[in-house]
């Protein structure tokens, strides 16, 4: 073996190392996933609040959501990654906006 294949055994041996780590729960993965499509519509109508409702809640504005909605604008990565967090814990977003939204 060549000292090109040490350097690519040794990256392979070290991915391997984190994902085990990772299933076993002793490391968080380096990576965000970033959600490729959004359902704001749906994670809007689980909550149960109008689309200006919605929008002051978060911090989005109210035409943003309408073209999220109508598929007139995709959400930004940050946006879709605020609004995967809001469909799974809404009141952590809450938590830590509390305050945060008012001028």
């Amino acid at each position: 073996m060549g000292q090109g294949d040490d350097v690519n055994f040794n990256r392979i041996m070290a991915g391997l190392e984190e994902a085990v780590g990772m299933a076993e729960g002793h490391l968080a993965p380096a990576r965000v996933h970033v959600p490729v499509e959004v359902d704001v519509k749906a994670i809007r109508h689980r909550m149960g609040l109008s689309q200006s409702a919605f929008a002051a809640r978060f911090g989005f504005s109210a035409a943003a959501v309408r073209d999220w909605e109508q598929q007139r604008r995709r959400p930004e990565a940050a946006a879709r990654i605020l609004l995967t967090v809001i469909d799974r814990e809404p009141a952590a977003v809450e938590r830590a906006l509390a305050g945060a939204l008012t001028p």
